[in-house]
């Protein structure tokens, strides 16, 4: 034991962990020597057992009742707007057992080439360069004690914000729907770039709403009290959220501007029918509006296609692609495109693992591979489930052209995005809008209300 460590200190837990080689940190009740979690060693305490809702922490035996009523762990109510799979597509697809690219042989593997070359044919495979930027994060981006990690989240959240410029999408009197936000930095620079458009004006009629299935440390959107602008963040899946029962959806009904930066695999498709298609149950959603006599004239183009009667309409959307080795046929919005091409769950599967190879196919072949579970920055600094290894397959097919091949699978899945995106009302588009030095998950998907809807 370390000579500053003899003894606990003043008001901490007495127990020694000799693993740590100091004594427990722990605050003790008053009158007590030991904190809560080590109340067992006191003479004639009650025995602790591992909690049944959650093992990681123990409980006294005797107050076990009394603790599952108020356990962190305890199975909540779920809030109003979470409807189970509301967003998961089609139950009806295919059950497919997962085949591994290296499991399979030379002739499965140029087959499905030849397919993948086929389902290419007539599409537009080439996404044009658009980095633009947006002044709000200028003196962030000349910032020098930001580094290299921060400076490349603040291009891609520049340009991202120039895409919604360019789009007429940054503006007041609307909602702005950003998909797994995390720490909500997006938003918080869609509200600074209008905060400061002009400052004699209030913020009023800007909703914000901050979808994260995930419990964030370190959100930013909690530090904005501007009167008039309404932040609100939803700790839910995307597949299970149901837009027209959110109460901040409903108030003013604003039009929806969907965001999203580096919505992963899956998650873009669940976003895309969150938003755009999932028929909302007619129970509690208000009367839907007069319908249209065929005399009367269509509603005006600028008003766009919207989910639900009661919600505004869908102004357009702008989502950073990346991923798509982990998209799922079960969930993914462009099967009809898919099926029309003659290809189904078990070419999408595959095409999926192959698009790993755009951004892994460059690796050289004696370099040491990414470990199974380990962390696939890819140039980022973003988090992400490694794709699939390709040495077993880097025989096949020469680097540059395995590269090659992943970026026409992403752009066939992409392909059947932008379809569903016009079944929908909507004019899509793909455009590289940070350079590969920034991230090699460069592409963006925006959607405008085509003119005609």
């Amino acid at each position: 034991m370390s000579s500053n460590m003899a003894a606990a200190l003043s008001g901490r837990c007495g127990f020694f962990v000799e693993k740590k080689n100091r004594f427990c940190k722990m605050i003790a009740a008053r009158g007590k020597v030991f904190c809560g979690e080590h109340a067992n060693m006191e003479e004639g305490s009650s025995r602790r057992i591992p909690c049944p809702l959650d093992p990681k922490h123990t409980v006294s035996e005797d107050k076990l009742d009394k603790h599952l009523k108020k356990c962190n762990s305890r199975e909540k109510a779920k809030p109003v707007y979470y409807v189970e799979n509301i967003n998961s597509g089609s139950t009806d697809g295919e059950t497919l057992q997962q085949v591994s690219l290296s499991e399979r042989s030379r002739a499965e593997l140029q087959s499905l080439l030849d397919k993948l070359k086929s389902a290419v044919t007539g599409l537009q495979c080439d996404v044009e360069d658009s980095v633009l930027s947006h002044p709000v994060l200028q003196e962030e981006l000349n910032n020098p004690k930001n580094g290299d990690s921060a400076h490349k989240h603040l291009k891609q959240q520049s340009s991202l914000l120039g895409h919604l410029e360019a789009l007429g999408l940054l503006g007041r009197g609307r909602c702005f729907v950003e998909f797994g936000a995390g720490r909500g930095k997006l938003s918080h620079w869609i509200h600074e770039a209008l905060k400061t458009r002009d400052p004699l004006q209030t913020c009023d009629d800007l909703q914000l709403l901050l979808v994260e299935r995930s419990s964030t440390r370190f959100k930013v959107d909690g530090k904005h009290q501007d009167t008039g602008v309404q932040f609100e963040r939803l700790q839910v899946d995307i597949q299970h959220l149901d837009l027209s029962k959110v109460q901040l959806l409903r108030q003013k009904k604003l039009p929806l501007v969907g965001v999203g930066k580096h919505l992963c695999g899956a998650a873009t498709d669940l976003a895309l029918r969150c938003l755009l298609e999932t028929q909302r149950p007619g129970g509690e959603a208000e009367p839907p509006r007069k319908r249209l006599k065929t005399s009367e004239p269509e509603p005006p183009p600028e008003s766009g296609p919207g989910p639900d009667p009661g919600l505004g309409p869908v102004l357009g959307l702008a989502v950073a692609l990346c991923c798509h080795h982990r998209c799922e046929w079960r969930h993914y919005v462009g099967q009809q495109f898919f099926l029309q091409r003659g290809l189904g769950a078990a070419e999408f599967s595959a095409f999926c693992r192959m698009s790993s190879w755009a951004t892994c196919g460059l690796r050289a072949a004696n370099q040491v591979p990414v470990p199974p579970g380990g962390p696939d920055r890819r140039g980022d600094d973003e988090e992400h489930e490694p794709a699939e290894e390709t040495d077993a397959v880097s025989g096949f097919l020469p680097a540059e052209e395995r590269e090659r091949v992943g970026r026409l699978c992403k752009r066939l899945i992409d392909g059947g995005r932008l379809h569903f995106l016009k079944t929908r009302g909507f004019h899509g588009k793909l455009a590289r809008y940070v350079n590969s030095q920034v991230t090699l998950e460069n592409v963006v998907l925006t959607a405008v209300p085509s003119p005609a809807s």
